[in-house]
């Protein structure tokens, strides 16, 4: 396999030494690669959601007994989103042992976001497949060690918390505009703003729309929150 070396290196950064090595294949075959005799990574991808999901909501029980569930609810979810999962794909070198197809590596796929977080979701779901729970939870602990250390009690996704705040005061949800894409296809920047009904704004770039949304939001939440709308 050509791959083969690729992936055993990725299993010493992984910290697990898969017992059936077809699912660690399986695991990083995009779609894009997948055909009848080469199953792809949907399928792990959506039993990893879950997987994640378990293991993160029993850590942070443990890491604050005494936390509501208005406090731990928004730490969850800074936790297990796909921005989260992607930073740790890329922490691990995911991106570099990804099997894609010729579209999607040429357009970038190794660093796309969402690719990466879906695929981190694959790898975890493979080693519980292969292992057992106990096996998953450990990899996740490893792996998000210092994330559960330092997630704060308002790590809120920030276009939630922006509507939130705008409901608050009686105002409809922000609305969000593209303004612009620039860049190879590779490694676009995307512009976008965010505005309330009251006609505050705030503008962001990123990488992806939805991160620029992200950025827009946080900036204006920020700015309303300090008084300076």
């Amino acid at each position: 396999m050509k791959l083969a070396a690729d992936l055993r290196a990725f299993e010493e950064r992984l910290g697990h030494r898969f017992r059936n090595p077809e699912l660690l294949v399986r695991a990083v075959t995009h779609g894009s690669m997948g055909s009848a005799t080469r199953p792809d990574n949907q399928r792990l991808e959506f039993l990893g959601d879950r997987v994640l999901g378990l293991a993160m909501a029993e850590a942070l029980l443990a890491a604050d007994r005494g936390a509501a569930e208005g406090t731990l609810a928004p730490r969850f979810n800074a936790l297990v989103r796909k921005e989260t999962c992607a930073d740790v794909a890329r922490q691990i070198g995911l991106g570099d042992v990804l099997k894609l197809g010729r579209s999607e590596m040429m357009s970038g796929g190794r660093r796309k976001e969402a690719l990466l977080g879906d695929a981190m979701e694959a790898v975890i779901a493979a080693v519980h497949v292969d292992a057992g729970f106990e096996s998953a939870r450990a990899l996740v602990l490893r792996l998000w060690a210092g994330r559960i250390e330092t997630v704060k009690a308002d790590a809120r996704d920030p276009k939630t918390a922006l509507q939130e705040w705008a409901q608050a005061r009686g105002q409809t949800p922000p609305s969000y505009l593209a303004l612009g894409r620039e860049g190879p296809d590779h490694q676009p920047l995307f512009t976008v703003e965010v505005r309330l009904e009251t006609g505050e704004t705030e503008q962001a770039k990123a990488g992806t729309k939805r991160a620029a949304e992200q950025a827009a939001a946080k900036a204006l939440l920020a700015r309303m929150e300090n008084g300076n709308g």
